[in-house]
């Protein structure tokens, strides 16, 4: 049985603090459940090299809209996001996860996954769908494989 009281309080700290990280010098800072601008967003995911939406509006939905949102910042500037949506009990829903191009291979990504999954619990399970471009990346960070997956895309 979970404990919710556990859960609570672990969500509490989780999202109360900043995680001060110095990888190669480069000073990153993660941060929970701080919404970025959602033009920072749109820069992010084109430097990224991620096809997302580019409409503002959108973008802001997504992100008022997320459970779990990881950033990474070099001082001031956005370089990498993490978005899920979960239920909290089962399973969770990374649905954006971008690092500007000239920072991949440094960790960023890998730190704002496991942040995430410290914050969703251990019962809950993490999935993705994956650009052809990252389908060598998930393994080497802990995701498995799978062939049983279905989706209905998106009209707009």
């Amino acid at each position: 049985m979970i404990n919710i009281t556990y859960i609570f309080l672990m969500s509490f700290l989780l999202s109360s603090i900043s995680i001060f990280c110095n990888l190669e010098d480069m000073n990153i800072t993660y941060k929970l459940d701080i919404i970025p601008q959602a033009e920072e967003v749109i820069t992010l995911f084109s430097k990224a090299g991620l096809k997302r939406p580019t409409e503002p509006e959108r973008i802001t939905l997504m992100l008022k809209n997320a459970d779990v949102l990881v950033t990474a910042w070099q001082e001031e500037k956005l370089v990498g996001i993490c978005r899920t949506i979960t239920d909290w009990a089962w399973c969770a829903y990374l649905s954006d996860l971008a690092v500007f191009t000239d920072l991949k291979n440094s960790g960023i990504g890998k730190e704002m996954i496991s942040i995430t999954r410290e914050k969703i619990g251990p019962q809950c399970m993490l999935i993705l769908l994956s650009v052809p471009t990252a389908f060598d990346y998930y393994p080497k960070v802990g995701f498995n494989k799978e062939d049983r997956a279905f989706s209905i895309e998106r009209k707009q």
